[in-house]
């Protein structure tokens, strides 16, 4: 199993040097993959733009939208370019994962309509791939660039029906967030019960994203972190209660996830020191 790490954009505060040595030190500590994860209505940094500037830091670790609230995006065309931009000037690195989000107040602030989000990342799915197969829709031709892989690796997230529909109709796999073991069982066995439907040849990727602090403060930066992201709620203290504070908790979740058939675990921030990524790595070994 691969192990990626999150980089703090999510994180209120986080400035250009943090993100930067972060995506540097997590090249050089070996992590398979940098990962953001999507709030709109949240003082944190756009996705697409946050893994660009990782971009142009590193040469060989993945960039992953893990995952991008695509129906809040203005339109797919203009998505599927910047994508398209992001995987060219990364070398082919893009990892888009997407999900049609939860939070109504997102979709009020970018005027997209929340009760048609579903709709509309369909809608998404197919104008991409024919995009990136470049269709041309006007008199210059395609939306360019033209991905370096033919296309960018998708990911889809979500536990509704429809999500495992559409990983298995247009994504390489999918994503079960910050689940915990049982609910990822669950969704692998749906995600494969839907990948057969479609006839899909080989096996899709399978991902989860715990949520991590290690060192001084872990514990506080842990509450203060993800209770400010998440608000008060049941689910927010079951999520803050599975965040690994401790090195040992790290290699467990590193053991159970794997024995569970996970193909990649994405530890996320809750703390933005870079020395987060080396406390992260040295845990690992």
């Amino acid at each position: 199993m691969e192990v990626g790490i999150g980089l703090p954009s999510t994180i209120p505060g986080v400035g250009r040097e943090q993100v930067l040595e972060w995506a540097r030190r997590a090249e050089a500590r070996g992590f398979s993959t940098l990962g953001t994860i999507d709030r709109v209505v949240y003082p944190s940094h756009d996705r697409l733009i946050a893994l660009a500037a990782a971009a142009a830091v590193t040469e060989r670790i993945r960039l992953a939208t893990a995952i991008l609230l695509a129906p809040t995006r203005a339109n797919g065309a203009l998505l599927a370019k910047q994508a398209a931009t992001l995987d060219v000037l990364s070398g082919g690195r893009l990892v888009l994962g997407v999900a049609v989000g939860r939070r109504e107040d997102d979709f009020r602030a970018c005027g997209a309509d929340f009760h048609a989000r579903g709709r509309i990342l369909d809608e998404m799915l197919e104008l991409w791939a024919r995009i990136w197969d470049g269709e041309e829709f006007g008199t210059a031709g395609g939306i360019g660039p033209r991905p370096v892989n033919g296309r960018p690796a998708v990911l889809l997230g979500g536990w509704a029906s429809a999500a495992f529909t559409r990983a298995a109709r247009h994504a390489d796999g999918w994503t079960g967030g910050n689940c915990t073991l049982e609910e990822l069982a669950d969704g692998t066995a749906r995600l494969r019960a839907a990948w057969d439907a479609a006839g899909r040849d080989g096996a899709p990727r399978t991902l989860a994203q715990p949520y991590y602090a290690l060192g001084d403060g872990a514990e506080q930066a842990v509450e203060h972190s993800l209770r400010d992201y998440y608000g008060p709620g049941d689910d927010t203290d079951a999520i803050v209660a599975r965040a690994a504070t401790d090195a040992e908790t790290v290699r467990e979740n590193v053991r159970a996830f794997e024995a569970a058939g996970c193909d990649e675990l994405i530890f996320f921030p809750c703390d933005p020191d870079p020395d987060q990524v080396d406390l992260l790595a040295d845990a690992l070994r």
